[in-house]
């Protein structure tokens, strides 16, 4: 186990007791060495956490000490590895080169012993075929997404029958958009790379995003993530 995996460990053991609890019955708890336990004490304490308490008496943790915004355990510096592999290799340029960046930024403030685990992650995406929308078209959505305003598409459905259509996305999967459309007054899926034409607007949705995507899952009996 990891330094940062043990100092997370003991801060969750600790915030589960709220009356003073032995050093020996953390030590057991977490699997270490009495002194091993005192010296992450210590450190933490160093990390400007409100341990109270000393050796032979029991320690407690107050409330209010937020974690460092950077300790992660393994598992999840797996997962941040994954899935900015899978973005960077699925999704369209301007969003993979941010994925491509954003692990050496994190790595770039993680403790050695997280830097390492992000460093030589053996997971690994396999390929995949490129997505027939174009860059442009795909980094647009996003835009109007964030800034929750609404597109005018041109649209070709399954049959090749072309339809214009004003859409408020909401929630993109990367080559299928979510969104309410204007023109069949409901929740439609438009595949990236049958969208032919694509105008962004300077008119904003007249529902907030999280309220359509909330309604979006009831609907469709989505589990909310």
């Amino acid at each position: 186990m990891s330094r940062s995996q043990r100092l997370l460990d003991l801060i969750q053991v600790l915030r589960r007791h709220r009356r003073p609890v032995a050093g020996s019955a953390l030590a057991d708890e977490l699997g270490v060495s009495l002194r091993t336990l005192y010296r992450d004490i210590e450190t933490l304490k160093a990390q400007a956490a409100h341990i109270d308490g000393e050796a032979g008496v029991g320690y407690v943790l107050r409330p209010g000490f937020m974690l460092p915004p950077l300790m992660f355990t393994e598992e999840e510096i797996e997962a941040l590895v994954l899935g900015s592999r899978w973005v960077s290799e699925r999704a369209d340029e301007p969003l993979g080169a941010a994925a491509r960046n954003a692990p050496a930024k994190i790595g770039a403030v993680l403790p050695e012993d997280l830097r390492n685990n992000l460093d030589g992650s053996s997971l690994l995406i396999g390929p995949c075929e490129p997505s027939a929308a174009g860059d442009t078209e795909l980094a647009a959505i996003r835009d109007a997404i964030r800034a929750e305003r609404k597109l005018q598409i041109a649209y070709a459905d399954g049959k090749g029958s072309p339809s214009r259509r004003t859409i408020w996305p909401f929630f993109d999967r990367v080559r299928v958009v979510v969104a309410w459309c204007e023109l069949r007054e409901g929740y439609r899926h438009f595949r990236t790379d049958r969208i032919t034409a694509l105008k962004s607007t300077a008119k904003r949705y007249p529902r907030r995003r999280a309220a359509l995507l909330k309604e979006w899952h009831l609907l469709e009996g989505v589990p909310e993530q």
